[in-house]
């Protein structure tokens, strides 16, 4: 009669051990992964060039590309976000109260959630600007925690940038001893580097910031990582947490169900077999739906001798009379085949090195430094014998800056990457076709804020130029 109820799990009686610390943690991966199916994409692509209409109806979608987004259309809005953050705010509040064997193994949950929150609170900023900044857990109805007004955009880098300098002090070592499915000190200085590159071309931090990421971005390129030989087996199911990889979201049958990149490939219906012998090898078994595609405007700018053109999509043409085109699919993510069917949980990538090195060459060429080394190390893979025809070679920072992003384009193309891109690079204007003509519109850089998310919380309020 003295023992308390078995299943009653509540704040109280779950924080007592390593092994409540844990779970909670995997909960806050449970959530990221939740969040990394889809959302991450539509947030950090979507209103880029990459994509548009494939044979199916874009439907919603359509709206992120086009930049056709207004409060009353809006339906993207910040609660798994939230959710997430809730999960790591728990762990922040909680697991220094418990006792553990190891130091190091509390230490290293504590940095997990210090970097997972810094992520998604740097995710936040980069879509909606001012957001409401909770940093204590909520455990139940609590008005005055859940109910909170926007804070400033730079007040949320502030908390972001300590996150990650508590963080990065409590990770035992610079090694990926979790797998490099969870957070790590190379992540987190990944991280580091990402978040003070904008704040330095973005918010006006200049060569102080850029400086602090550069030497961040340095440090994680000193942890166990190589680039691998073949750029098409960083996203295969079967080789998942390569050497190359820094940070993925794990997918696995029976946790969860197919994320983004079946939306982009071709379902059954689709396929005819007038089409060329090849191209139908390639797709193999059918499996999604080809929502939307890849952008004329993206597959142009590719060279045939660039290998990652058929490891990042696929263009279908008819094989008739008129070899018509019909869609493009995308190659990378494409999961892998069981008992007739396609399955797409390949894991989604946050960071790998390919990205980190270009991530260097950026910081050092705003500093005025030669980033020909970084750049070259991912085009001598890309183009292996055809190099020599493409080795770069370092001009004006301008010219630089163009050919960084270019190269990001190719390499991490349906990475959830461009449209930030393009946002830090200041080139989104110039570069999507549906906001030429539209310069000085400065407020379609941020998303506008869901109705939804207006009513649940009176304190919200728009952003300004989306207000109907």
């Amino acid at each position: 009669m003295e023992l308390a109820p078995i299943s009653s799990i509540g704040a109280n009686s779950f924080w007592q051990s390593e092994q409540d610390a844990v779970g909670g943690v995997i909960g806050m991966y449970n959530q990221f992964r939740d969040l990394s199916s889809r959302t991450l994409y539509f947030m950090g692509e979507a209103r880029s060039e990459i994509m548009g209409e494939g044979v199916q109806n874009a439907d919603y979608r359509r709206k992120y590309f086009e930049n056709d987004m207004n409060e009353g259309n809006a339906d993207l809005d910040w609660l798994q976000t939230y959710k997430v953050i809730n999960y790591a705010n728990l762990v922040i509040k909680n697991v220094p109260n418990i006792s553990f064997p190891s130091e190091e193994n509390k230490n290293d949950l504590l940095a997990q959630a210090y970097s997972m929150r810094a992520f998604v609170y740097f995710v936040l900023a980069k879509t909606w600007g001012d957001v409401p900044l909770i940093t204590d857990p909520v455990e139940g109805y609590d008005a005055e925690t859940t109910f909170q007004e926007r804070a400033a955009v730079a007040t949320v880098f502030e908390l972001i940038k300590d996150d990650l300098d508590m963080a990065i002090s409590l990770f035992p070592s610079n090694e990926f001893e979790n797998g490099r499915s969870m957070w790590s000190k190379p992540a987190a200085n990944t991280l580091k580097g990402d978040v003070y590159l904008w704040t330095g071309k973005t918010m006006g931090g200049g060569d102080a910031d850029i400086t602090i990421a550069l030497s961040a971005l340095n440090e994680a390129n000193t942890a166990d990582l190589s680039l691998l030989d073949d750029y098409s087996r960083v996203f295969d199911f079967d080789n998942k947490g390569n050497q190359e990889i820094i940070f993925s979201v794990h997918f696995s049958d029976f946790e969860v169900s197919d994320n983004m990149f079946s939306d982009m490939y071709i379902n059954a219906l689709d396929v005819r077999e007038t089409f060329d012998q090849e191209t139908l090898e390639t797709i193999g078994t059918p499996g999604g739906f080809n929502w939307w595609a890849p952008s004329a405007t993206m597959r142009d700018q590719f060279m045939d001798e660039d290998s990652r053109k058929s490891a990042s999509f696929l263009e279908v043409y008819s094989n008739e009379a008129d070899n018509a085109y019909i869609t493009t699919i995308v190659t990378k993510g494409s999961g892998y085949t069981e008992s007739g069917s396609r399955r797409f949980l390949d894991d989604i990538v946050i960071y790998r090195q390919a990205e980190l090195l270009l991530l260097i060459a950026e910081a050092k060429n705003a500093l005025g430094q030669d980033p020909t080394a970084e750049i070259n190390s991912v085009r001598s893979r890309a183009y292996g014998e055809n190099f020599s025809s493409y080795e770069f070679t370092s001009s004006s920072q301008t010219e630089n800056d163009e050919a960084i992003l270019q190269e990001r384009l190719f390499e991490l193309a349906f990475e959830g990457k461009r449209w930030w891109d393009l946002v830090r690079f200041d080139k989104a204007f110039e570069k999507v076709p549906s906001l030429q003509g539209k310069e000085g519109q400065n407020y379609l850089m941020l998303w506008p804020i869901t109705l939804e998310t207006i009513s649940l919380n009176s304190k919200i309020t728009q952003n300004t130029g989306y207000e109907q």
